[in-house]
């Protein structure tokens, strides 16, 4: 069987992880690296990032690809073992690395050792190959995503593996003690036996055959179901007892097709007993048999399991509806937090919003006040000197809302229409999204935008701007560019072919 070379990784300074770091926090959001953002997020102290990554190039931790727009850097599989091994060992869980014991279509088994010596077992989870493509149909990893690189649902095909191992062995299932995890790699206990596909003969079959079904009984009562449990994830111990193992597939009982699955895992252990040992027993369980005693399927955020659910779920087991709003409330106030730490074009997006209603607060009561001193004006015995002023604050007002009245405008139009006034501001901000024009004695006030109109244009701005920064910022210009590339390679390929375009 195959093994990982492991050799380079005693040889690798603090600087090479910190550059494959970088290449992997770059990965979020990049299918290839760019080598200076990569450098800019390593930001080492004496620079030389480029020569680091040329030199992991080498040793395939890194691998340089040519795109379309730009060229960049991408993290192996390799580099991906290299970083979780690294934080392993920092930790002290693993101190050696042996043979590979087991290959699956999405996972590689190898022995490990910790600082006493005692053997473990470290899963490799491996998603992308060939035989194993229709993840999108096979597994949620995808949730809202559209598309993801396979070293990232490799990481989260581990941690949720992690997670059911560590759910279970709590409550005395027969799995394997789970140790430690990081990245796509799980470190459990090594288990003593062998698989039980590779079993011709027990000494109780019968015992085996009740164990295993009173097993999937227990899953479905705890409120899960495997979903593959068949002779492959099952491990036979040198007492005959079964040891479950592989659990990234398992599934809630509120699945859709929670009694498909179900029903699969017991005739997987039918048709082999019947077939291997000779064994046929008309009694096995079926989905009516569960009995739910746990919501296991909660915790751990079983597939098929969705947050009206487990609402549900909740109350009828008992849990006061109180309860389960606080707990909603203290969900949004997390998020309310996760969300005040992002910075950024959402943040600028609601500076803008509120200088704007800021501005219409002004811009109305500006209005508000010229239509008073237009209203004054037709009363006063100094009609024109009355009219000039009014004519002053409305254009005022019109031009600029963030502008205010002179003073002296307002005490010619304060004192006698103190009631007429507040009667002119009440109404109009009594509508704060209408534009009002007032007219008395050929004078009238300027018509002001809906809030709505203004929030709608900035948020195009917005987004406009936010789209030409990323293009900006993605395509390489100069020597680097894929375009100057590509006509440097064709000038070049004509250059040295002129013999067969027929010139001398």
């Amino acid at each position: 069987m195959g093994k990982i070379n492991v050799t380079m990784l005693r040889y690798l300074s603090k600087e090479d992880f910190r550059v494959l770091t970088a290449v992997e926090m770059g990965m979020k959001n990049h299918e290839l690296v760019p080598g200076s953002l990569a450098a800019s997020i390593a930001s080492l102290r004496h620079g030389g990032a480029h020569k680091l990554m040329r030199e992991l190039c080498k040793h395939r931790l890194l691998s340089y690809e040519r795109g379309k727009h730009y060229d960049g850097y991408r993290l192996t599989n390799l580099g991906y073992d290299y970083l979780a091994l690294k934080a392993l060992t920092s930790r002290g869980v693993v101190a050696s690395f042996g043979n590979q014991i087991g290959v699956g279509k999405e996972s590689n088994i190898y022995v490990v050792a910790n600082e006493d010596g005692e053997p473990l077992c470290l899963k490799l989870h491996r998603l992308g190959r060939t035989c194993f493509r229709r993840l999108r149909e096979k597994r949620d990893y995808h949730a809202h995503r559209n598309a993801a690189s396979w070293i990232y649902l490799s990481r989260i095909s581990a941690t949720k593996e992690f997670a059911y191992m560590k759910a279970l062995y709590e409550r005395g299932f027969p799995v394997p003690t789970p140790i430690d995890f990081n990245r796509h790699c799980v470190i459990m206990n090594l288990i003593q036996g062998r698989p039980m596909c590779q079993l011709n003969e027990v000494e109780d079959v019968e015992w085996l055959y009740d164990e295993l079904m009173n097993l999937i009984i227990k899953f479905g009562n705890y409120g899960v179901i495997h979903g593959d449990f068949n002779e492959f994830n099952l491990m036979i111990t040198d007492d005959g007892k079964p040891i479950v193992i592989d659990f990234p597939q398992m599934v809630s009982i509120n699945h859709v097709n929670a009694e498909m699955f179900f029903m699969r895992d017991v005739n997987c252990i039918r048709d082999f007993f019947k077939r291997r040992f000779g064994y046929e027993s008309e009694h096995h369980p079926t989905f009516a048999d569960i009995v739910r005693e746990s919501a296991l399927d909660v915790e751990v955020s079983a597939s098929g399991f969705t947050k009206q659910m487990e609402k549900d779920l909740l109350v009828e087991m008992g849990v006061e509806e109180d309860e389960v709003v606080g707990s909603d409330d203290n969900d949004s106030a997390e998020s309310s937090e996760d969300d005040s730490k992002d910075f950024g074009i959402e943040t600028l997006r609601k500076q803008v919003e509120q200088i704007i209603v800021e501005d219409e607060d002004k811009s109305r009561k500006g209005t508000s006040q010229a239509v008073a001193c237009s209203i004054y004006s037709a009363d006063h015995e100094d009609k024109s000197t009355t009219s000039t002023n009014c004519e002053t604050s409305t254009s005022t007002a019109g031009v600029s809302g963030r502008e205010k009245i002179p003073n002296d405008n307002l005490e010619l139009c304060s004192g006698e229409t103190k009631m007429l006034r507040s009667r002119i501001d009440s109404e109009c901000l009594s509508d704060a999204f209408s534009v009002r024009s007032a007219r008395t004695n050929g004078l009238s006030t300027a018509s002001t935008i809906s809030p709505d109109v203004i929030k709608s244009r900035v948020q195009v701005a917005l987004n406009r701007r936010e789209k030409q920064a990323e293009r900006k910022r993605i395509q390489a210009k100069g020597e680097a560019s894929a375009t100057t590339r590509s006509r440097r390679d064709n000038a070049k390929t004509i250059k040295e072919s002129n013999g067969i375009w027929g010139w001398d």
